[in-house]
């Protein structure tokens, strides 16, 4: 039986821009949208423009302090607001850690960074490790930057509408690419996520659903989604990511379980540099199958960061484009309820054709490997293809021994288990949003693609060359 998928898109959350230079680039989503309305998949789903999500549902998980913070700065005024910018881990210096950033993962053992070039004079990873271990918890690339509010209230009201409607049973698969913003915590931003919109849509979810599995397969570990629900068994976290030499965020140990009625229903999944498709498989396939069996969960929630593909910008994987929609289309075999959402991914053209593959792949409609032509046709040279080869030349440090250690000690967490949880609800609240709000934009309303015009930046998303998605060229 076919599902019905709604997909929520805004025409206007391309255009923000987080300054010149920085890895992050919310262009990435005009371009997926683009190559999903001229494949013809928008007809396969029901498409939404958002609901804009205001202070009160941020306010869900956040504190109110610093979503009033976010509300109120900008760049033109942050000068008065020094001590919140620090309390709230939010700043322009991102600069200066990005380099640090480049000097650490010089130092994850690899003879090459993946999709980057560090120049010799920045020095060895020794003399900067302990530079970056403290600049992390300080500045963690979150800078002000104009629309700061409106970019979070629109990509946090999509997965909140995606929530709402899997609820609802309006649809079997709700998606969002916008979304994904893992890092963020209750008091402050973390690693380019300032609301986590990921959280907020689980706690509308859990209204309606008694146990939500949350997986993870963005190369950074979900540490603001496992920090949300680590005292909880509403809510398992499952997240595969990099691991090791000071990698971003630092956590994820493979031993970070949960804790009080959450103990156990915590998994973390440790990588090494450079796994691939094979080695990757042989490890998520078996994991989320025990722990379906074993949660049953009645929703999924699953963030597809495409960090993890190979020759991303920050990453240090090599998965394919095929790869990392086979966990996609894996965790979708489940038929159980499920919300997807972008998350990582500073290749643009590589996460846009990720998340493309990946849409088709929910909509169960195959796609040609000729890209159609758009107006970012460019973008896509030389190849022009929707499976470029990403791989790399950075060794497969995970051996099959590691990752048989790995499944053999989850398995044994998901023993302690000993049986799913089950919760008796009396009064199901009302639902986070008020369909009847005249304040707000209407969440049900419904666009084709003709609504859709390619959006006009005032900015500059790229500064040259040299910041256009190349995988050896990068400059600071």
């Amino acid at each position: 039986m076919a599902k019905t998928v709604a997909y929520f898109y805004d025409p206007d959350v391309g255009n923000f821009h987080y300054g010149a230079g920085h890895p992050m680039k919310p262009h990435r989503l005009a371009l997926t949208h683009s190559l999903v309305l001229h494949y013809g998949l928008y007809k396969k789903m029901i498409v939404f423009k958002p609901y804009q999500a205001s202070q009160h549902d941020m306010c869900r998980f956040h504190s109110e302090d610093y979503i009033d913070f976010l509300q109120r700065v900008s760049p033109n005024n942050m000068q008065g607001f020094t001590k919140s910018l620090n309390a709230f881990n939010v700043g322009d210096d991102w600069q200066k850690v990005f380099v640090l950033l480049l000097q650490c993962l010089t130092g994850t053992g690899r003879s090459e960074p993946a999709a980057m070039w560090v120049p010799a004079e920045h020095g060895c990873w020794c003399c900067h490790r302990q530079a970056v271990v403290g600049t992390w918890s300080r500045w963690a690339l979150s800078p002000v930057f104009p629309g700061l509010f409106e970019f979070c209230s629109r990509y946090t009201g999509a997965s909140l509408q995606g929530a709402t409607q899997l609820n609802n049973k309006i649809c079997d698969i709700a998606i969002n690419w916008a979304g994904g913003l893992h890092h963020a915590k209750k008091f402050e931003a973390s690693g380019f996520c300032y609301v986590n919109d990921i959280v907020i849509g689980i706690l509308e979810l859990l209204k309606y659903h008694p146990r939500v599995l949350y997986i993870d397969i963005d190369i950074h570990h979900g540490d603001g989604v496992q920090e949300a629900f680590y005292l909880t068994d509403r809510v398992m976290t499952v997240s595969f990511h990099k691991y090791g030499n000071y990698f971003f965020p630092g956590t994820g140990d493979m031993y970070e379980v949960g804790a009080e009625s959450g103990r156990y229903y915590c998994l973390n999944v440790p990588l090494r540099d450079g796994i691939d498709d094979q080695s990757y498989k042989h490890l998520f396939q078996p994991v989320i199958n025990q722990v379906v069996e074993f949660y049953q969960p009645t929703c999924i929630v699953l963030q597809c960061g495409a960090d993890s593909l190979g020759c991303d910008r920050l990453g240090c994987f090599n998965l394919s484009i095929r790869g990392h929609g086979e966990c996609v289309e894996y965790v979708k075999s489940f038929n159980i309820p499920l919300l997807v959402l972008g998350g990582g991914g500073y290749t643009v053209r590589n996460v846009a054709r990720c998340w493309t593959y990946e849409t088709s792949l929910l909509v169960d409609e195959a796609i040609s490997e000729e890209l159609p032509y758009s107006e970012y046709f460019e973008y896509f040279a030389p190849d022009f293809t929707l499976h470029p080869d990403v791989s790399t030349r950075i060794e497969n440090q995970n051996s099959r021994q590691y990752l048989d250690q790995i499944r053999q000690t989850i398995f044994e967490n998901l023993k302690m288990l000993n049986h799913a949880p089950s919760v008796q609800i009396h009064d199901v609240p009302s639902d986070l949003l008020s369909y009847d709000r005249t304040d707000e934009p209407d969440p049900e309303e419904r666009s084709s693609e003709d609504n859709y015009s390619r959006p006009e930046a005032s900015n500059e998303f790229y500064d040259g060359d040299h910041d256009n998605d190349k995988e050896s060229d990068v400059e600071i």
